[in-house]
């Protein structure tokens, strides 16, 4: 062997060091290189080992003034280890490394150096391993020429570094993922040729998952790569290497320091977005808010307010603005707060509210008490939500609080035109964004402002007569179910304790409320008592609400079962490496994405898709069903619902083999569903880097 290297053999491994180049000269440099051959079915490991591992680490001892640059690591291979996979490398693994003599090193005298190299090498199981390698080089006046025993050692090395850094690389959220897109072109071999394969080795750990899926095509010459996001996505460094391969099976790699920032969405996504304007946003959201007034937990409320018109006293006009203000004061409160959240960084969305269990705990008793006022079972003094008629439904107060509590009821609610709405207004500036929350809230109280205004239109409703009573009272129910619905909610929010919580503190409230109930009109040392008793338990039954949120989310199954005897939807849980392994194989995805406490996303379930005809339907064309559930908060969901251009769900998309996906409406029908899974589809490029084509 050549005086320039020096090795040594472990069980698994050679490990060389070697000068590129003898005598050197000081002053200069000389290319050392750490080589390690590996046995076959071993390998070691790149920068960042992936999933597992270590990467190889050099300790130097070196004369004074003699320095060893860092390692200069040839581009990685993905090997995969089961559901895992790491980066590194089999076969060879060569290690550039940069070694500088200062000038003032006397020419003649040699250099020793010792370098004591630490590895992991790895099969099914994995050893640590350790070698010293010891090498002295001549020094002269002049540097040697190239030793050519090493010369394509050292030739291949190089070709296997990545090259110079790609310029306006761009990493940003897409969908709930992370989405590298990088301008320009890429390699003069690709310009021509179409790429094979692609791949985005990342070089910090925690940026994104190592094994799953990296889908990628390009358009408007721009290469683009979807990307599922690591635990440390936000902070890790958005840097590694781009490999990619032609169609020749000959390999580039590129280095890659991305900035942080928004990416451009699919054209589908970017041609709906461009289609809206904030007139136009306006418009939609005053329309999706009349179509609120139709939810079963909104109508009994505005019904009973309409009922107060009807004795043709009052002070109609003046209640119809207040129940107008109180509407757009609650949709101004909870826009500014969307908006406050979402600018410091929070993951939230239209109905985050019902995403915190504390809060549909609470909602679960205000609907109780709303169904226990309308039933006549208590009286609350006449004053609490003055929904009725009589002097207090029509005073001025009851009118404002009846129209905030209609604007809290319909919150978690989504219309039709409303998701498009929400989600182009908070995209804009402030004043904007609430501008279009307000107009939602004055569709919302438009009926009844209607109604207030012009009195004419009150003669088209019934007459006044008995059957209000029994209206009014039968109007109770739907609030007694979405009390029900609510505690539904918290059970899959919470489980089984957060239900008994919920439970209890109904159970309290009620005896609040029946202990109120029977002391009203009784002596005031005894009307005293029954009020301090009747605050005790409404408090200990917030408190028991608010106690929700220390409970942990249960557990889902990872599918849901089959119903045996008829043809059955069966959906996994929606993440971005199943969407991308499903459109990597070519299989039709649809993706719904909805929430336990959406009243929409609960009819189009029973009406749309779990019907043995809808099963049947993506049986047939082996669709993948794919479901989000943003019932507790999910930063991932909404990010994904942002893409598309949504604030809150519903929303249904599907991923056709081929092209762009398509967003299906927010009511479905059996029939929009057939109608969207069997059109046509245009082709475009789209590519998986982990099959060739």
């Amino acid at each position: 062997m050549p005086g320039s290297a020096s090795s040594v053999t472990t069980e698994h491994v050679t490990a060389r060091l070697i000068a590129e180049r003898t005598p050197i000269a000081p002053g200069a440099g000389v290319e050392l290189a750490v080589v390690l051959d590996i046995q076959p079915g071993w390998h070691t490991y790149w920068r960042n080992p992936g999933d597992s591992g270590e990467a190889p680490r050099i300790d130097w001892t070196l004369p004074e003034g003699v320095v060893a640059g860092a390692i200069r690591w040839p581009y990685p291979e993905l090997i995969r280890v089961g559901p895992l996979a790491n980066y590194g490398y089999s076969g060879r693994a060569v290690h550039l490394v940069e070694l500088s003599v200062p000038a003032d090193w006397p020419a003649g005298t040699p250099l020793d150096m010792r370098a004591e190299a630490h590895w992991l090498v790895c099969a099914e199981h994995c050893i640590p391993e350790s070698g010293l390698l010891e090498l002295r080089l001549r020094t002269a006046e002049a540097a040697g020429a190239a030793d050519p025993a090493w010369a394509d050692l050292f030739a291949d090395a190089r070709r296997a570094l990545p090259r110079d850094r790609l310029q306006g690389a761009l990493l940003g959220a897409h969908d709930d993922g992370l989405r590298l897109s990088i301008p320009g072109v890429l390699n003069p071999a690709i310009q021509d040729a179409e790429p094979a394969s692609v791949r985005f080795f990342a070089g910090s750990w925690g940026l994104i998952e190592h094994a799953a899926p990296q889908p990628w095509r390009i358009g408007a010459e721009r290469l683009e790569i979807d990307l599922t996001p690591g635990s440390l996505a936000a902070t890790a460094d958005p840097e590694g290497v781009l490999v990619i391969s032609d169609g020749d099976g000959a390999v580039g790699a590129f280095s890659v320091v991305a900035e942080r920032g928004d990416v451009a969405p699919s054209a589908a996504q970017a041609a709906e977005r461009d289609a809206l304007t904030w007139p136009l946003a306006l418009g939609l959201a005053l329309l999706g808010g009349l179509i609120l007034n139709l939810m079963p937990c909104v109508f009994p409320v505005l019904a009973i307010k309409a009922l107060s018109l009807l004795d043709g006293a009052g002070r109609h006009a003046l209640n119809g603005l207040a129940y107008t203000g109180g509407a757009l004061l609650f949709f101004g409160l909870l826009g500014a707060l969307l908006l406050a959240m979402r600018a410091g960084g929070a993951a939230v969305g239209w109905g985050f509210q019902l995403q915190y269990p504390p809060f549909v705990a609470v909602m679960a008793d205000v609907f109780l008490v709303i169904g226990l006022a309308l039933a006549g079972a208590v009286t609350l003094g006449g004053r609490l939500m003055a929904l009725g008629g009589g002097q207090t439904g029509r005073g001025l107060g009851g009118a404002f609080g009846a129209g905030a509590l209609a604007a809290l009821v319909a919150a978690p609610c989504t219309a039709p035109f409303m998701g498009a709405a929400l989600g182009y207004g908070l995209t804009l500036p402030w004043g904007q964004a609430l501008s279009v929350l307000l107009a939602l809230g004055l569709g919302l109280a438009l009926p009844f402002l209607a109604l207030s205004l012009f009195p004419a239109l009150v003669r088209w409703l019934p007459r006044p007569g008995p059957w209000m009573e029994t209206l009014k009272q039968a109007l109770a129910f739907p609030m007694l179910a979405a009390a029900a619905w609510l505690l539904w909610v918290l059970a899959v929010q919470t489980g089984p304790d957060g239900v008994a919580l919920g439970l209890t503190g109904m159970l309290l409230l009620a005896f609040g409320l029946w202990v109120r109930e029977r002391t009203l009109l009784s002596a005031p040392r005894r009307r005293q008592a029954g009020a301090v008793t009747a605050g005790a338990t409404i408090l200990a039954a917030l408190l028991l609400g608010v106690s929700t949120d220390e409970l942990d989310v249960p557990a889902r199954s990872p599918e849901e079962p089959a119903n045996a005897g008829r043809p059955t939807l069966r959906a996994q849980p929606y993440s971005a490496s199943r969407l991308a392994e499903a459109r990597a194989e070519g299989r039709p995805v649809l993706v719904n994405m909805t929430a336990a406490w959406c009243i929409t996303c609960l009819v189009n379930e029973r009406v749309a898709l779990s019907t043995a005809a809808t099963a049947a339907l993506l049986a047939k064309h082996q669709v993948r069903y794919l479901k989000g559930d943003w019932t507790n908060r999910d930063p991932a969901i909404t990010a994904y619902l942002a893409d598309f251009g949504r604030s809150g769900v519903p929303l249904y998309v599907y991923y056709p083999p081929q092209g762009e996906p398509r967003v299906l409406p927010q009511i479905l029908t059996a029939g929009s569903v057939r109608e969207t899974i069997e059109a046509p589809s245009t082709p475009v490029r789209n590519h998986q880097s982990d099959s060739p084509r």
